[in-house]
């Protein structure tokens, strides 16, 4: 059994990847930020009580069940407004902060010139532009395979796909990430 302490610990390890993912998947910033405040109240209310080594997959379930249930809520809302009103609501694209994409631990420090920090937050943009084009599937395994550190079953069991399903999704969302980089002339 989990002590707060330990659930505390948790949700502020995962707060940033967290909204990281929620707004590759919305695109908003204000969604993200409902979708993983909403996100860890449930699992602080529903699942508190659990062992901390169950933390990680009921939080990336809980998350994700957020995200499609964002684009629900936005379908069925679409579709009164667009009964209602002649105007249409398109998302602006806003900028992402690249300081939190490029956190590091506390204690190091990054000795690089500038035009390295300028080289490599523009490679973050592009990587970033490219995540948000991939499809739904691709950018949520990878997202949870590379970023999130989880290992296949636990994505498998996330998604609620099988092994196999996740491997093909990482595999096809490397390869088009790849792809990209390299039709930009960037080589990783």
């Amino acid at each position: 059994m989990a002590t707060r302490q330990e659930l505390s610990k948790f949700l502020a390890s995962v707060e940033r990847r967290a909204y990281k993912q929620a707004l590759f998947s919305v695109r908003s910033e204000e969604c993200a930020l409902d979708i993983v405040q909403d996100a860890m109240l449930k699992l602080a209310e529903k699942y508190g009580d659990r062992s901390p080594d169950e933390f990680p997959m009921l939080f990336q379930r809980i998350l994700q069940n957020g995200v499609v249930d964002f684009f629900r809520r936005q379908k069925v809302r679409n579709t009164w407004v667009s009964f209602f009103s002649a105007f249409s609501h398109d998302e602006s694209g806003e900028e992402i902060d690249l300081l939190e994409t490029l956190r590091t631990d506390s204690g190091s420090i990054l000795a690089e010139s500038a035009a390295d920090h300028a080289s490599r937050g523009q490679i973050m943009r592009i990587i970033e532009l490219e995540l948000t084009r991939l499809p739904a599937r691709q950018r949520e395994a990878f997202l949870m395979r590379y970023w999130e550190e989880m290992d296949v079953a636990e994505t498998a069991a996330v998604m609620g796909c099988s092994e196999g399903s996740v491997k093909t999704h990482c595999s096809r969302a490397t390869n088009a990430l790849s792809l990209a980089l390299k039709a930009r002339g960037i080589e990783l």
